[in-house]
C-alpha cells in the first residue's frame, strides 16, 4: 500500500508542465516520515537525504504512489527508503518508476532533541 498519493498540479509545475523537482522532494519527506513517525512513535526530524533520484519525469495530472519502507534503525535514527511511481492517466495508464529516495530521520523530544526510540519488546 501507498503511504502517499498524490496529483500534481499546475502551480507545482513550470510553463512546460514539467513538475518541479523541489515539489518532488518534499512529498518523498513527507511520504518517509510516515512509517518513521511510526517507528518513533512520535515526532521525527529529517535530518539527511543520503540519495535522490530523478528516474523520469513527473507531469500535471499524473497520479503519483509513493512507498516508503524502513531499512534501518539505529538508537535515535530510522533510515527510510522511498519510491515513487506516476500513472500517466494521459497515456493509456502507464505506470512508471519517476524518483527513489533514502532519508534519514531522527526520533526527537518536545525540546526537538533525539531521543532513543521506544523498545520494539516493550509492551
Amino acid at each position: 500500500m501507498p503511504v502517499l498519493r498524490v496529483i500534481p498540479m499546475p502551480a507545482d509545475a513550470n510553463p512546460s508542465g514539467d513538475v518541479f523537482g523541489g515539489w518532488i522532494m518534499a512529498q518523498v519527506d513527507l511520504a518517509g516520515s510516515v512509517p518513521a513517525q511510526g517507528r518513533a512513535n512520535g515526532r521525527v526530524a529529517t535530518v539527511a537525504v543520503t540519495s535522490f533520484v530523478f528516474k523520469e519525469p513527473v507531469f500535471v495530472g499524473d497520479l503519483l504512489s509513493f512507498y516508503a519502507h524502513i531499512v534501518k534503525t539505529g538508537r535515535t535514527s530510522i533510515t527510510v527508503a522511498v519510491e515513487v511511481y506516476a500513472e500517466r492517466i494521459r497515456l493509456n495508464a502507464e505506470v512508471v518508476k519517476v524518483t527513489e529516495a533514502t532519508l534519514v530521520y531522527v526520533a526527537t523530544d518536545h525540546q526537538r532533541r533525539p531521543r532513543p526510540l521506544p523498545d520494539l519488546r516493550a509492551g
